[in-house]
């Protein structure tokens, strides 16, 4: 059983239940699955992108990403409906509970200047998405092999009804908020 997923089941759901008083222990909110994406405006010029960005991300997540594409054409900005333009993976499972380990306790403190995560950054229903700078705080990946510093956007789904559930079920998972 992953680190996490024992933490949440032996740590988390007691103090979640205990904290917003919760008729039956199945309301405790839970991590359904993360999402990460990468946007890749610049694979309109070069196709090699597109396929770095895949290297990256299944090399991060252990999964093959699916490759996004344009729903709209943009004349400006010189794209047509169906171009690809991205690359996202869905965890769920082991590889969730996995990659949420490495993400709050090894990478985000690799960040420069790291002084918490944003606590803002939810949605309304309990869900966070995480915008990460680099790939490069990832310590599977190799410096010399990237060919571009790339960001990504990480979220979080979770089955919390209200931001504050949420942000306490992250919090309690170990997610460095600013303070």
């Amino acid at each position: 059983m992953p680190r996490m997923k024992d933490k949440y089941q032996q740590e988390v759901v007691p103090a979640l239940f205990k904290e917003f008083g919760y008729d039956n222990i199945m309301q405790v909110p839970k991590i359904s699955k993360i999402v990460v994406n990468v946007g890749l405006g610049e694979a309109l010029q070069n196709a090699k992108a597109l396929e770095k960005a895949s290297e990256d991300i299944v090399t991060i997540t252990g999964q093959r990403p699916v490759i996004t594409r344009a729903k709209k054409s943009i004349a400006t900005f010189r794209l047509r409906e169906g171009m690809p333009i991205g690359a996202k993976v869905t965890l769920r499972g082991v590889r969730m509970w996995d990659f949420l380990d490495r993400l709050v306790n090894i990478s985000l403190a690799r960040q420069r200047d790291f002084r918490g995560v944003p606590a803002d950054s939810f949605d309304g229903r309990g869900n966070y998405t995480l915008g990460l700078a680099e790939q490069l705080i990832w310590p599977e990946i190799n410096y010399d092999k990237i060919d571009k510093v790339r960001g990504m956007e990480v979220s979080i789904v979770t089955t919390a009804q209200t931001d504050e559930e949420g942000r306490r079920l992250l919090d309690l998972m170990g997610m460095p908020f600013r303070r």
